[in-house]
């Protein structure tokens, strides 16, 4: 037995005594930290009243100058993370020393729009699983490090544009996977494998081709280079058996001349049968995408009270600045309301569809919400204590969008005119002593979705690329690109702690207790944050 094998098998007792006295570990095993997509938390040990009382424990510092976007796994008291692009790291959830390392090095031929990143990892029984952005997809002996399988997804050619940036999904033993790479023309989809061999069992097509429904919704052959990306983990829901995933935008992005047609199922939430990945049903919030909302957000299951009756229902802060509630089992629209500014569109019919959306010109023209959305991938939350949807929002951005010719290439960006928007929003600008009001900001809105009422907003003086986390003692952590973690009350947005991390808060927070201590995570730069409270 080796030393670090034998070292971890000395935590895992001593954890387990812990249990057995303080009682049982928390962990936090899916990218969502359920498979609802809630980002809630059923832990208590922190409260508005002592969360003022946050220390940093411990920091894990990545060798990676890429961005750190991956929200950690937490199981058996270890915490599993991705450091950029594809190293697969281990260690202890309550010190933060370091297991094991697996290091992946992807081909140098990969193709990424936005960064080398990875959002995270799937756990299996005791097998991690990682998808790459070079278009394969590993699985890890969680004990050990050690590689159990290395798979070539079919297709997924990264000279082609083709990667995988999102966290996986296990469903059942499955582990259900999609491909970025909208932005170079891609065909995208959505495909589950055998967890114990790798081996494909079905895949999704996010762009209908000939023979599927929704075929027509594209002029000729631009389906081929359709896009519909996935970028974001998924949801499910077991009673259903329903698998539910976020579709990004359409290829090229900023001309549809070529693509005319609705365009499905870019910018779509569809439900697939978990075992076969048949379509059930689906909704596509912007229909022939020519502005980049990429419908890539968090698809979050909730129970709630509709109209005075229980439903199932499926809530959408979509980054085209509508926030959506749908009949989960059947795809029903129920409800649409803007959250931020909205001039792309007059509004939404009865069946949630928009109408008189402003076509593209050579001559530019200024458009709110701007090119990065009313919200993006990062995740937002939902409280079954509050019944309210927590969501960051960029409030006021607007982008000037303008159609030019683009022309596709194998391996290359298929876009047209990158729209122009203040350098701020894509940098984090000047010192937030000269930011212009006019540019916009950051928020956490907390929406009613029972109404789509706007219930309280916490404004920032930066935008945000921070998610959102919920807790059962009512407490709500976040950050910014102001450089602080933050934790606000869940039923007010008032202000409760905050904490200079030095670096915009990407993704997560998540929570998770070991040894009977509750801690938050949070990843900012290029660092992992992890906080308890003062002992």
């Amino acid at each position: 037995m080796s030393m670090r094998w034998r070292g971890l098998t000395v935590l895992v007792v001593v954890l387990a005594a812990a249990v057995a006295v303080h009682g049982q570990v928390r962990e936090w095993t899916t990218y969502s930290g359920d498979m609802f997509g809630q980002r809630y938390s059923p832990l208590t040990q922190i409260t508005p009243d002592n969360v003022r009382n946050l220390e940093l424990q411990w920091v894990f510092q990545a060798r990676s100058l890429e961005k750190f976007e991956a929200t950690p796994l937490v199981v058996d008291g270890v915490l599993y993370t991705v450091q950029p692009p594809n190293d697969v790291v281990a260690m202890d959830a309550a010190t933060g020393r370091v297991f094991w390392m697996y290091p992946y090095i992807p081909s140098p031929l990969a193709r990424l729009c936005c960064g080398r990143v990875n959002r995270g990892l799937a756990i299996h029984e005791n097998t991690l699983f990682m998808a790459t952005i070079d278009g394969r997809l590993l699985a890890i002996d969680a004990k050990t490090g050690g590689l159990v399988w290395n798979v070539a997804v079919g297709g997924a050619r990264p000279d082609a544009g083709y990667s995988f940036t999102v966290a996986p999904l296990v469903v059942k033993d499955m582990v259900i996977i999609g491909t970025a790479g909208g932005e170079y023309g891609v065909r995208g989809f959505i495909a589950a494998f055998d967890a114990k061999s790798g081996r494909e069992v079905w895949r999704f097509h996010t762009v209908a081709g000939p023979g599927d429904p929704g075929a027509g919704t594209w002029a000729g052959d631009s389906w081929k280079t359709g896009g519909g990306s996935i970028w974001v983990t998924g949801t499910y829901d077991a009673e259903l058996n329903l698998t539910y995933w976020g579709v990004g935008n359409p290829g090229p992005d900023w001309n549809g001349d070529g693509r005319l047609g609705d365009n499905l199922y870019t910018d779509s939430v569809v439900a697939l049968d978990a075992d076969t990945g048949k379509l059930k049903w689906h909704f596509q919030f912007t229909p022939h995408d020519v502005y980049d909302y990429d419908s890539v957000q968090v698809p979050v299951l909730a129970d709630i009270q509709w109209q005075g009756k229980p439903r199932k229902v499926l809530l959408f802060g979509n980054r085209n600045g509508f926030f959506y509630v749908l009949d989960r089992t059947n795809g029903q629209y129920l409800l649409g309301k803007p959250f931020v500014k909205v001039t792309w569109t007059t509004g939404l019919d009865a069946r949630g569809r928009p109408q008189n959306m402003v076509p593209l010109t050579e001559d530019g023209v200024l458009i709110y919400p701007g090119v990065q959305g009313g919200t993006n991938w990062y995740s937002p939350s939902f409280s079954p204590r509050t019944n309210l949807f927590y969501l960051p929002v960029w409030e006021e951005t607007y982008s000037t969008f303008t159609k030019r010719p683009v022309e596709y290439r194998e391996g290359q960006r298929f876009t047209g005119a990158l729209p122009a928007m203040p350098i701020r929003m894509l940098t984090g600008g000047p010192p937030l002593n000269r930011r212009r009001p006019e540019e916009g900001w950051g928020a956490i809105q907390a929406i009613d979705p029972a109404t789509g009422e706007k219930k309280w907003e916490h404004k920032m003086a930066d935008v945000t690329d921070a998610g959102v986390l919920s807790t059962a003692s009512d407490v709500i952590f976040t950050g910014g690109r102001e450089g602080y973690a933050l934790a606000l009350d869940a039923r007010t947005g008032a202000l409760l702690w905050k904490a200079n991390v030095g670096a915009s808060v990407s993704n997560g927070p998540m929570t998770y207790m070991v040894g009977g201590r509750q801690y938050v995570a949070f990843a900012a730069g290029s660092s992992l944050f992890v906080y308890a409270l003062r002992q």
